[in-house]
C-alpha cells in the first residue's frame, strides 16, 4: 500500500519517470559535457525562467489560476538577491577606498546609483540585505507575501478566469514603473547591476559559473519533486476539483479562497527562487523582467510543455528559449512568426504538450531498447517497477 503510494505521487507513471530521468540526465550529464562555459550559463538563465513556469503548473494547470503577472513574484525574489550582491559589491569598493578612482567612482558603502542619484546614506529598506540568511528568507518571503495579499484581496471576492489574469497583468505593469520610477532604492531604468563577488567569491569566476549552473540544475529537479508530491496527494485532487467544479467544492464545506491563496502563494515563492537564481547566473536584475512580456513568455513555457506536466514545463521553456535564440541569430525578422507557429501546432495537436508526447513514445522506446539491447538485470527490474501498470495510462 505504501509502496504503491510512492510510486503514484512521486514517481507517476513509467512514462514520468522515463521523462524526469532523461532531464536529470541532459542537465547534471550531457549539458556540462556538451557546451562550453558560455552555452552553460546560457543554459542556467534558461532553467531560471523555468521555475515561474513550474509554478504555473501548479496554480494555472492543477488551480485552473491563470496569472499573466508571474514575472513579478520572479522579479522579485531577483531583485532581493540582487540587493545583497550589490551591497557586497559596495563593500568591495570600500575596502578600495584609499585609491581616488574608488572615491571618484561612488559614496563609499554605497551602491553606485544612489550616490548618482544623491543619497547619501544607506535607506533602512536596504539594511536586512546585508545578510545573506536574511536575503534567503526575505527572497521568499517578500514575493510570497505580496501573493497571499493580492490572493486574499482577489479570491475572497471570488474574481476568477479572465479577469484575474488581467488584474494580474495591471499588478505586473504597475510594478514595472514602480522600480523605474523609484531610481534612488531601484536603480531605475537600468536596473541592478555590477554584481562583484558573492561571500567573498567572484561571481564571474569559471568555477561559480559551473557552481551556479549545477545549483539551478539541482533546485529544477527538487522544485519538480515537490510539485509531484503536491499534484500526487489528496491537495492535488482537490486543486483539480476546485478547477473544475469550484461551486460544488464550495458547497462541500471548503474555504475555496484559501486553497486558491495557498497554491498561488507557492507558485510565487517557486517562481522567486528561479529570479534569484537569474541574477546570480546572468549579473543584472532590470525592470523589464518584471512586467508583461516576460510573464506572457512563462505561460507560453508552460502551455507548450504541458500545463499538467512539471516535468513537460521544462522542456517547453528549453525548447522555448533554445529555439528563440537560434531564430532570432538565423531569421532576426521572422522569429516571432515561427514559434507563434509552433505555439499553435503543438496546442491544437498536442492537447497535452510536450510531455503527453513523451508520456506516450517513452514508454514504447523503452520496450525496443530492453528487447534489442542488452542492459543490466537491476536496471530492467527497475523501470519495470516504477512503470507497473502503468503501459495503459501513458
Amino acid at each position: 500500500m505504501v509502496e504503491s503510494s510512492i510510486k503514484r505521487n512521486i514517481i507517476g507513471t513509467r512514462g514520468e519517470f522515463m521523462s524526469f530521468a532523461l532531464l536529470a540526465i541532459v542537465l547534471l550529464v550531457v549539458f556540462p559535457l556538451a557546451f562550453g562555459i558560455f552555452r552553460l550559463n546560457l543554459t542556467a538563465k534558461y532553467l531560471s525562467l523555468a521555475f515561474a513556469a513550474l509554478g504555473l503548473v501548479l496554480c494555472w494547470g492543477y488551480g485552473g489560476i491563470l496569472s499573466l503577472g508571474q514575472a513579478l513574484y520572479w522579479g522579485l525574489g531577483g531583485y532581493c538577491m540582487a540587493a545583497f550582491l550589490k551591497l557586497e559589491a559596495a563593500a568591495v569598493i570600500a575596502r578600495d577606498a584609499s585609491s581616488g578612482t574608488a572615491r571618484a567612482l561612488t559614496t563609499v558603502g554605497l551602491p553606485d546609483f544612489m550616490d548618482w542619484n544623491q543619497i547619501t546614506t544607506l535607506p533602512y529598506l536596504w539594511y536586512p540585505f546585508k545578510s545573506f540568511t536574511l536575503t534567503l528568507i526575505l527572497m521568499l518571503f517578500v514575493p510570497g507575501l505580496v501573493a497571499w495579499i493580492v490572493g486574499m484581496a482577489i479570491f475572497k471576492r471570488r474574481v476568477s478566469g479572465v479577469y484575474f489574469a488581467i488584474i494580474t497583468q495591471a499588478l505586473a505593469w504597475c510594478m514595472e514603473i514602480l522600480f523605474v520610477t523609484r531610481q534612488g532604492l531601484t536603480g531605475g531604468i537600468n536596473g541592478i547591476t555590477d554584481f562583484r563577488t558573492i561571500l567573498g567569491v567572484r561571481v564571474d569566476s569559471t568555477a561559480m559559473q559551473y557552481f551556479f549552473y549545477f545549483l539551478t540544475a539541482i533546485l529544477v529537479l527538487a522544485c519538480i519533486l515537490l510539485c509531484r508530491i503536491l499534484t500526487g496527494s489528496k491537495f492535488g485532487q482537490l486543486m483539480i476539483a476546485i478547477r473544475d467544479m469550484e461551486d460544488r467544492v464550495r458547497f462541500s464545506g471548503y474555504d475555496v479562497a484559501n486553497f486558491k491563496t495557498f497554491v498561488f502563494v507557492i507558485a510565487a515563492m517557486m517562481s522567486a527562487v528561479g529570479g534569484a537564481l537569474f541574477t546570480l547566473n546572468v549579473g543584472f536584475m532590470s525592470p523589464k523582467l518584471v512586467t508583461v512580456e516576460p510573464s506572457i513568455y512563462m505561460v507560453i513555457f508552460c502551455a507548450l510543455g504541458g500545463r499538467l506536466s512539471p516535468v513537460g514545463a521544462i522542456y517547453g521553456t528549453l525548447l522555448v528559449c533554445f529555439a528563440r535564440t537560434y531564430f532570432q541569430e538565423k531569421f532576426p525578422s521572422l522569429w516571432m512568426y515561427i514559434m507563434g507557429a509552433v505555439f499553435i501546432v503543438v496546442t491544437m495537436w498536442c492537447p497535452r504538450g510536450l510531455a503527453g508526447v513523451m508520456d506516450t513514445f517513452l514508454p514504447k522506446l523503452w520496450i525496443q531498447v530492453k528487447n534489442h539491447i542488452k542492459l543490466p538485470a537491476f536496471l530492467i527490474r527497475a523501470v519495470d517497477w516504477i512503470g507497473g501498470d502503468a503501459e495503459g495510462r501513458c
